[in-house]
């Protein structure tokens, strides 16, 4: 807080403006080592008067574990033979034991390498399935050395890129929850990291334009920023990715590449994928880092419904649709529909006798 004053432990002002810590986050695991010890040092400092608070941190987060797919090997112990999952059955005295997870093809243990991993199961006897294949149990654990189950994200960053592997890990769940680590659904969130790319770019390379965006360009937008500023406000770190995916795509179905909207956009998924945004941010032609922009507020007025899109109904059977003003009454609305031109095709020449109007809802008109 003052390590250059030579005379108090810290000034007043210097203390009164650091305080403690804003925010904790950390494993549970960590308890012992991080907290005990700085509530420790924190409860004496305060008891000497040198510091105003008596809690090293306002607000603290135990953040789950990301736990491994253990892999184990079954073992009978009378003839210390390995035995295959489905052939377990009947056998009093088994043991199981943790296998190196590299050593499987998902469930199917890799014998011979098997055999090298370690000297002792060199020559070691296998009872396999019916079908030759040998399948070892998995269970979910902590991801440790000693269980073998430790997945470093090299590969994973080689194969998707490290914008792809830090968005996957936030969207596998809620921070507080222990979540298993299991990479079968990160090709979603590569094709969202592909489809962000393609907002700024046609066949023949960036494609931004500087047109105004459309209300309806604005209201994706806004959306948006609204929603993941509120998630990330609670700590809720895995919606937002969902949040972004819905984004990129209705602004790909309104085949959006205005700057205005785009730029925002950036800001938005950067602190998620801060590498891509940062090339992005250069394309939209910004000479300072995204990490130094200013975070997007929303503007209620885009996120107001003035329209309804009503479904118009002959005789109970949806026909065609259209958009109309929320500000309608009912009899305008009942106007708006008769002069459509689709309805004199379905009405076919005669009156309607009775026209059910639900606002927000439907128009049924019975002939």
């Amino acid at each position: 807080m003052d390590p250059l004053n030579q005379d108090e432990f810290v000034a007043k002002d210097k203390v009164n403006y650091w305080k403690n810590v804003d925010l904790y986050i950390g494993g549970a695991e960590h308890a012992t080592g991080h907290l005990l010890y700085s509530r420790f040092w924190t409860k004496i400092l305060y008891d000497l008067g040198y510091i105003p608070f008596e809690e090293p941190f306002k607000k603290m987060i135990n953040q789950g574990m990301i736990q491994g797919n253990s892999a184990l090997i079954c073992r009978d112990n009378k003839t210390r033979e390995f035995v295959s999952k489905g052939k377990t059955n009947n056998r009093d005295e088994l043991s199981f034991i943790h296998i190196d997870i590299n050593l499987l093809d998902g469930d199917k243990l890799n014998i011979e390498q098997f055999k090298k991993w370690r000297a002792e199961f060199k020559s070691a006897k296998f009872i396999k399935e019916d079908n030759g294949d040998f399948i070892c149990k998995r269970e979910i654990d902590k991801m440790s050395k000693s269980k073998y189950n430790v997945q470093t994200p090299d590969v994973l960053v080689d194969q998707y890129g490290a914008d792809t592997l830090r968005c996957y890990e936030m969207f596998l769940g809620p921070l507080e929850q222990h979540k298993p680590w299991d990479t079968q659904g990160i090709t979603g969130v590569y094709g969202f990291i592909k489809k962000f790319w393609k907002l700024f770019h046609d066949n023949n390379g960036v494609n931004i334009s500087n047109d105004q965006p459309t209300n309806e360009e604005y209201k994706v937008l806004h959306k948006a920023i609204k929603k993941v500023t509120e998630d990330l406000k609670r700590y809720s770190f895995n919606t937002p990715v969902s949040t972004f995916m819905i984004c990129v795509n209705e602004l790909i179905a309104l085949k959006c590449n205005k700057k205005e909207i785009l730029k925002e956009l950036c800001i938005l998924v950067n602190p998620y994928a801060p590498h891509i945004t940062e090339e992005l941010w250069e394309k939209l032609g910004c000479s300072s880092s995204i990490s130094t922009s200013m975070w997007p507020s929303y503007n209620a007025e885009y996120l107001t419904e003035n329209e309804f899109e009503y479904p118009v109904s002959f005789n109970g059977k949806m026909r065609f649709k259209i958009n109309l003003s929320l500000s309608l009454s009912k009899e305008e609305i009942e106007q708006m529909v008769l002069k459509h031109e689709k309805t004199a095709k379905y009405l076919e020449g005669s009156q309607p006798k009775k026209i059910i109007i639900v606002p927000k809802r439907i128009v049924n008109i019975v002939v």
